[in-house]
């Protein structure tokens, strides 16, 4: 396994912290997954067809259930109140 070094500002080393907190995991750990991710092609591949699909598709979607988030809609209940 290879090491990695990186050096950071004060301001990105404590986001990064928040979030490894966030997530439930050590910074080391976080910051490992945040780096794979980055590296991964499939995601990358991924995040292109969900921008080129929500392009396409995102107006019907838009007519079909209303802009997202909805104000005043609850969470995936499905019981949105009537406007």
């Amino acid at each position: 396994m290879k090491q990695l070094n990186v050096r950071l500002d004060d301001t990105a080393h404590e986001v990064l912290e928040q979030r490894a907190e966030a997530a439930g995991m050590s910074l080391t750990d976080y910051a490992r997954k945040v780096l794979v991710e980055e590296a991964d092609e499939r995601r990358e591949r991924f995040l292109t067809a969900a921008a080129h699909f929500s392009q396409a598709w995102g107006p019907a979607f838009e007519e079909e259930f209303g802009p997202y988030p909805a104000a005043g809609r609850p969470g995936r209940s499905g019981t949105a109140d009537a406007a």
